[in-house]
């Protein structure tokens, strides 16, 4: 890892160089992978990340942190679950495919992935029944 918190990976089997990637690209990655598992509400945002996405644009890398360590890269997911899940099954879910999704992208092996429950959802995204 170099000094200004890029990852760098050699390829062993070619000479072409090397690759960098910035933790933003982690960040980015992450969220996506925690938000296609059933059971995540959202991720926690900030304000700028909330008016950012009023916008029209969205924050793919909001409510996830990396940290580039001594031991690896430590990954922190803040999410806000459905009510009704059991969230030691999903946090294991999200975990999971964040690993999968960021092993098959980038070739890294994270050595963390904490889950970080922040609020319950209790609205129902299903429309009620009309009589």
């Amino acid at each position: 890892m170099s000094e200004n918190n890029i990852l760098e990976m050699t390829n062993a089997s070619s000479n072409f160089g090397k690759v960098e990637i910035a933790p933003e690209v982690i960040e980015i990655i992450a969220g996506i992978a925690a938000s296609e598992v059933d059971g995540v509400s959202q991720l926690q945002g900030n304000f700028a990340s909330g008016v950012v996405e009023r916008l029209g644009k969205k924050q793919h890398g909001k409510g996830i942190k990396v940290e580039l360590t001594e031991d690896g890269i430590v990954v922190d997911v803040h999410v806000f679950m459905n009510f009704g899940i059991s969230i030691p099954d999903i946090a294991k879910q999200i975990q999971e495919n964040i690993r999968e999704t960021l092993f098959t992208m980038t070739g890294l092996d994270i050595s963390e992935i904490n889950i970080h429950v922040v609020g319950v959802n209790f609205e129902s995204t299903t429309e009620p029944e009309v009589e």
